[in-house]
C-alpha cells in the first residue's frame, strides 16, 4: 500500500471504532480529533479535546493570512508539515535551542520555554503557538493574555507530565483566547504537531 492509502485505511479504522462518538463533533473538529489518534493510538483524545468556540474556523483564517506558527520544543516544529505551511506563506518557528535564550532563562531564573513565550509575543505578529511539553509555557501565556501584552491566533494546549500539566491547561481554558486544549495528564509534542498538521490540511494539503 501507497502511504496515502496507509493514511486513509487508517483514518477509516479510527472512524469505525470511534463509532457514534464521531457523531458529536462538528467535522472540521472531527478531522483534529482524528489526527490525534493516528498519531498516537490513544482514543482517549476524543474525550480529551476541548475546542473554543470556532477555534479551527478561527485558526483556519489565520493560516490563509500566512500566521507563525511558534512551539515549544523543536521535536514539534520538526514534525509540522513544511510544505503545507510554506504554500500557506506560515513560518514554524521554535526559540528553544537559541543560546540567547537558555542565556536569558538562566539569568532570570524562569524556565526557557516562558522565554520562548515572550519571543513569541515581540514578533508582533498574528501567531499560532503550539505548546506540547511546557506547563510553564502556558502559565507565561497567561500572564502575558492578563497583562495585555500579547493575543495569540489560537493556542494549543497539549503538554505532557504530572506538574502542573493539569493546572496550564485549566488556566488557558478560562481565557476568551481560541484555544485547542488537551483537558488531563495526556499530550505532548508529537500531539501539538498532529494538531498544527490536522489544522494546515484543512487549508492545504501539500
Amino acid at each position: 500500500m501507497k502511504p496515502q492509502e496507509i493514511e486513509a485505511k487508517s483514518m477509516e479504522i479510527i472512524e469505525q471504532e470511534l463509532g457514534a462518538r464521531a457523531s458529536a463533533w462538528p467535522p472540521e473538529e472531527l478531522l483534529v480529533v482524528k489526527r490525534c489518534i493516528h498519531t498516537s493510538a490513544d482514543f482517549d483524545y476524543a474525550h480529551n479535546l476541548v475546542f473554543s468556540p470556532g477555534a479551527v474556523e478561527k485558526a483556519k483564517e489565520a493560516l490563509k493570512r500566512g500566521v507563525a506558527i511558534v512551539t515549544d520544543t523543536s521535536m514539534a516544529a520538526a514534525g509540522i508539515n513544511k510544505r503545507s505551511a510554506a504554500a500557506l506563506g506560515v513560518e514554524v518557528l521554535s526559540f528553544i535551542s537559541d543560546r540567547d535564550v537558555a542565556e536569558e532563562a538562566q539569568a532570570r531564573g524562569i524556565t526557557r520555554s516562558a522565554v520562548c513565550m515572550e519571543r513569541a509575543a515581540a514578533l508582533n505578529r498574528p501567531v499560532i503557538v503550539a505548546v506540547g511539553n511546557a506547563p510553564t509555557a502556558l502559565i507565561r501565556l497567561r500572564e502575558m493574555i492578563d497583562e495585555g501584552r500579547f493575543r495569540p491566533e489560537l493556542i494549543i494546549g497539549v503538554p505532557v507530565g504530572f506538574v502542573n500539566v493539569v493546572e496550564s491547561k485549566e488556566l488557558i481554558l478560562q481565557t476568551d483566547v481560541p484555544h485547542i486544549v488537551a483537558r488531563g495528564r495526556k499530550g505532548g509534542s508529537n500531539i501539538a504537531a498532529a494538531i498544527c498538521n490536522a489544522l494546515l490540511y484543512q487549508v492545504h494539503r501539500a
